[in-house]
């Protein structure tokens, strides 16, 4: 990148390139007093917080550039590109003593760490602390909008671009390499700015990295790469005017490496001079941002005495603003329960669940045929994943046909990236795209846990519902006989730890489709897990996952359980019948067991783990008094063990015997061996007595 200065060469641009640095100038002025307020009142800004020290010369001349119609995805040191897209130092104060009015989240997210759908301003999805993770949902936004662009449904005629902004310690992290390598191969509209101070906290890049990030992307060929001097404005406004353009025009992802100070401290919480040198400090000292616009606005006929004044200003602006915020209403304590999940637009079931002259089908086919409904009716919608595409159709045929169907730019195969196909979706959603994406077995879902904890499980409540992750996430799970420790796993329990996103485990072809309709047009992140022994009734005993297909109408709330089997009311009345509450292929090992207790049990088919149906639970437990909790997860510590506290909590007084909780033996892993596998399973041969013994209790 050619050195370009905001002095002007040319005649007719020198009153542009004047107003534009003074803006700039008066920015940075208020980032510094910012600073320096938030640092004489430490016992009132009391929660941590980083500032743009160092930083706000590329920072506002990216900001300032920006349209509303963009997208970004700043990072938690970027409060100068916030002003400099026009967000209010007051504005900003609000979310750093977490006051009610704070734009962002209301009071329960850091300083720094925006959230917005404003159309005055650039759309930027809830912004998390976790370094490197906004590279993925930024990614998934640049993804969305090729997308919505070359299929015509874009909403307007602009040409948005995505910003992805990146400290450069943070490029270390594997999911960004997985962003750029989408964003290469695809070619996605997106700028990647890298602001490399040379520390990760009291990291230095030296212990850190063996090249920066400007190096590295070279093995990216399809992403332009370029450098500046990230302290000079001029430099930093011509650079990121060349790459809007860029971008803007031919829609080919860029990333600018830009060389900063680091002026402040890390965070308020970890202070500079505990571990830099003065004489680091010094040199990255000479690059303060500030001095150097003064000089450059100096040269171009600003007077001293105008950025004096200037000086004064913002000084006294700042001042009242930080009075201002510390005045304001901290958030109402009723507030707390807010926002967990934006409303569902499906709350009662509809359709027809057996429709007259209606054939039988297996689940995996029920589930193709919703996937084949949702995508003829939903233009918007997309569905990718491993192995998913033209070639194979999904390695359980689960996708069969799709992408012959509707082409493969909505059905199509990625790599090995699962961090990359959960947390894209959040970008995609928040463009106005319904993506669906598929983990090829549970037991492979942990590279993509970091995205679906701290991105899309939080987006809703820390943002106060502003920005919501529509996310169907699809994970064939369980073991389907010989499968082995890597293919036969059930993690539900690891999912429903963390709030802010739905879990779906249904148990036969009819909920399969009812349930995938609804889950997709929830518009929260959605689990659903698919069962691999189910997909086509070859393990014995599951026939009864076959049912008549619904009609095309047929969809089913999430958090609705139903009755699998009912018992007979004359044993009922007599207390000799129990509940058995369960979900999957527990519900199968539930009806087989139920064979040998005639008119005795009741099955619950929860459908739904979260949010769970707990009322239909409670009431069973209280029809029976005695209860048993069936999983195919191992038990320790489980989801079930939960359940079944919960139960013996809410139901004490109706229980005649202790809940009983049966699940895997609890072991690491399901062993290859087919009789080994068998051991530590449940079955209906285990459940009998388990069934035998609480009935006599």
């Amino acid at each position: 990148m050619d050195e370009v200065a905001l002095s002007g060469k040319k005649k007719s641009k020198k009153k542009d390139l004047k107003e534009i640095s003074l803006q700039a100038y008066e920015l940075m002025l208020k980032a510094r007093y910012m600073a320096r307020i938030y640092d004489e009142n430490r016992s009132i800004t009391k929660y941590v917080h980083s500032t743009s020290r160092g930083h706000e010369a590329i920072q506002l001349a990216t900001g300032m550039q920006l349209k509303p119609y963009d997208y970004a995805a700043p990072y938690y040191r970027d409060e100068s590109m916030l002003l400099g897209m026009g967000f209010s130092p007051y504005q900003l104060m609000l979310q750093l003593l977490a006051k009610r009015d704070d734009p962002f989240s209301g009071g329960r997210s850091y300083y720094s760490h925006p959230a917005s759908n404003d159309p005055n301003f650039p759309t930027i999805p809830n912004q998390s602390s976790a370094t490197g993770m906004q590279a993925i949902p930024a990614t998934g936004m640049a993804q969305g909008v090729q997308y919505l662009e070359q299929k015509g449904l874009a909403a307007h005629t602009h040409k948005p671009i995505v910003l992805c902004s990146l400290g450069d310690s943070s490029v270390t992290e594997g999911e960004v390499s997985e962003a750029f390598q989408f964003a290469a191969l695809k070619e996605l509209p997106i700028i990647y700015l890298i602001q490399d101070n040379e520390w990760g906290i009291s990291v230095s890049s030296d212990e850190s990295r063996c090249m920066d990030a400007y190096e590295y992307i070279q093995g990216f060929k399809q992403i332009k790469a370029v450098r500046v001097d990230g302290s000079d404005f001029g430099q930093s406004y011509t650079c990121m005017r060349e790459a809007i353009d860029y971008v803007r025009k031919e829609r080919k992802p860029i990333l600018v490496h830009a060389q900063v100070p680091l002026l402040g401290h890390h965070t308020s919480g970890v202070r500079k001079e505990w571990y830099r040198s003065d004489e680091d400090l010094a040199l990255h000292g000479k690059d303060d941002p500030t001095p150097k616009l003064r000089t450059a606005l100096l040269s171009m006929g600003v007077s001293a005495e105008e950025l004096d004044e200037m000086e004064d200003l913002a000084k006294e602006e700042i001042s009242k603003a930080f009075q201002d915020a510390v005045d304001a209403p901290s958030p109402e304590l009723s507030s707390l329960f807010e926002h967990e999940f934006v409303p569902t637009p499906v709350t009662e079931e509809a359709g027809v669940r057996c429709p007259e002259g209606g054939k039988k089908v297996v689940m995996v086919d029920a589930a193709l045929f919703a996937m084949d409904e949702i995508m003829r009716k939903h233009p918007d919608a997309v569905f990718y994943g491993q192995d998913v595409g033209r070639r194979l159709g999904g390695v359980f045929r689960e996708a069969a046909t799709l992408a012959e169907k509707y082409g493969d730019d909505r059905v199509f195969n990625t790599a090995i990236q699962e961090a990359y196909l959960v947390g894209s979706t959040l970008g995609m959603s928040t463009v106005g795209c319904k993506p669906m994406v598929e983990i090829q077995f549970a037991d492979y879902i942990w590279p993509g846990i970091n995205q679906l904890v701290t991105e899309l499980s939080k987006a809703c409540y820390l943002s106060m519902g502003k920005t919501n992750a529509q996310s169907l996430i699809r994970i064939p799970i369980g073991a389907y006989g010989g499968g082995g420790p890597y293919h036969s796993g059930c993690i539900e329990s690891a999912v429903l730890a963390t709030r802010g996103i739905k879990v779906v485990f249904p148990s036969n072809a009819a909920d399969m489709k009812g349930l995938l309709k609804a889950a997709f047009l929830d518009p929260n992140p959605v689990v659903f897990f698919e069962h691999k022994g189910l997909y086509w009734s070859k393990v014995p005993g599951t026939e009864e996952a076959k049912t008549i297909e619904p009609d095309e109408d047929y969809i089913i709330p999430l958090g609705k359980a139903r009755l699998a089997l009912e018992p007979e009311a004359e044993k009922l009345e007599n207390g000799e019948t129990l509940c058995v509450i369960t979900y999957g292929m527990g519900v199968h090992w539930a009806l087989n067991a139920a064979k040998n207790f005639v008119g005795q049990i009741e099955i619950v088919d929860l459908r739904t783990l979260y949010p769970m149906d707990e009322e239909a639970v409670f009431a069973a437990v209280r029809r029976h008094n005695k209860c048993i909790v069936l999983t195919e997860e191992q038990s320790l510590n489980s989801m079930a063990e939960s359940l079944a506290g919960r139960i013996s909590m809410q139901c004490f007084q109706d229980l005649d015997a202790p809940v009983q909780v049966l699940g895997a033996e609890n072991l690491p892993a399901i062993p290859l061996n087919i009789d080994l596998e068998r051991e530590m399973l449940p079955n209906a041969e285990k459940l009998g007595r388990v069934i035998e013994r609480l009935l006599n209790w």
